[in-house]
């Protein structure tokens, strides 16, 4: 666990993606008043204010030099990566934050400017899907996985698009001082349970309140991060080499459900999700983990009274008409 202050450093610049830096800050900015000592600051290579993509002024603290070595360094993203050339006074800012950094993260086209400095060669990295595929192109000595949350390789972070930065930022809130502090920054700031950075980019949201026992824990980031496993109830009780009777009792406890239906529910966020995005109910169903089209068809009618393909047509219109 991770004691005394802890400096984050981020680095912005005119165009960056405000949620990329608050996103992460407010993460860091919460776990502070669960005892926490982030000292979050923002740098520009010039040490001027910027202008965030939507227009926002950002206030900095200072340039590069002026910042003591941090213990964190994180690159945010920002619209104008890829499509326009990351300046050189850009990279080099980055390149002497991260060589002075204890470890290195970055919030989805922030990859680039990691990239461009040389500080992802040889590295497993990810980045928002919809430019993961020139990311591999830019640097071919970069091992890109287009669909994870965030990538970690060795001191190295890499997160995909936006919200991704928060699952990042909690998750290296956890290393610092442990799954219980993340799981309260979580609830407080009502965002989506921390996901696996291993899994997909999608989310199942995060319900009433974590379980207190770790056995209970480890189930729920067993099933969150894997949700098509085989989540029997023989084979979540041999994983913590428990009865079922017992695991059955655990949960009844603690969330006043079966651990079957603990289960389900995960599943139908995730397929919730994912029809969001666009995938056929059909598909949901598959990496949500359910066995059938048919089966999902049914908590569907359960849950919502209506069927997936209803739900999502109605998600489909209500987002045209913002």
């Amino acid at each position: 666990m991770s004691s005394g202050t802890h400096r984050v450093a981020i680095l912005v610049y005119d165009g960056v993606a405000l949620l990329d830096v608050a996103g992460p800050a407010e993460v860091f900015g919460e776990a502070n008043r669960l005892g926490a000592d982030y000292r979050i600051v923002l740098l520009s290579t010039t040490g001027a204010d910027v202008a965030s993509s939507i227009g926002i002024r950002i206030a900095v603290d200072g340039g590069p030099a002026a910042e003591p070595d941090p213990d964190t360094f994180m690159m945010p993203g920002g619209i104008v990566y890829p499509r326009t050339p990351i300046t050189p006074d850009l990279v080099e800012a980055a390149k002497e934050l991260a060589g002075r950094a204890g470890r290195v993260a970055s919030v989805c086209s922030g990859a680039f400017v990691l990239g461009a400095g040389g500080l992802l060669d040889g590295k497993r990295a990810t980045t928002h899907w919809k430019v993961a595929r020139e990311l591999a192109a830019r640097h071919p000595r970069v091992s890109v996985d287009p669909d994870a949350i965030y990538v970690r390789d060795g001191s190295t972070y890499t997160s995909a698009g936006v919200t991704a930065g928060i699952d990042l930022a909690l998750a290296l809130v956890e290393e610092d001082h442990g799954p219980e502090v993340s799981r309260k920054v979580a609830r407080a700031l009502v965002v989506y349970l921390q996901r696996a950075g291993g899994q997909s980019q999608f989310s199942a949201p995060l319900e009433g309140p974590p379980p207190r026992s770790p056995a209970l824990r480890s189930i729920v980031d067993l099933v969150t991060a894997d949700p098509a496993g085989n989540h029997s109830l023989g084979e979540l009780a041999g994983h913590l080499n428990l009865s079922p009777r017992h695991l059955t009792r655990l949960f009844r406890t603690e969330l006043a459900t079966t651990p079957a239906r603990y289960v389900e529910a995960i599943r139908f966020d995730i397929a919730k999700n994912l029809l969001d995005q666009g995938h056929t109910a059909t598909q949901a169903a598959l990496l949500a983990g359910f066995p059938s089209y048919e089966s999902l068809r049914r908590v569907f009618a359960r849950e919502l009274s209506i069927s997936p393909a209803a739900y999502q047509r109605r998600f489909s219109s209500a987002r045209r008409g913002r």
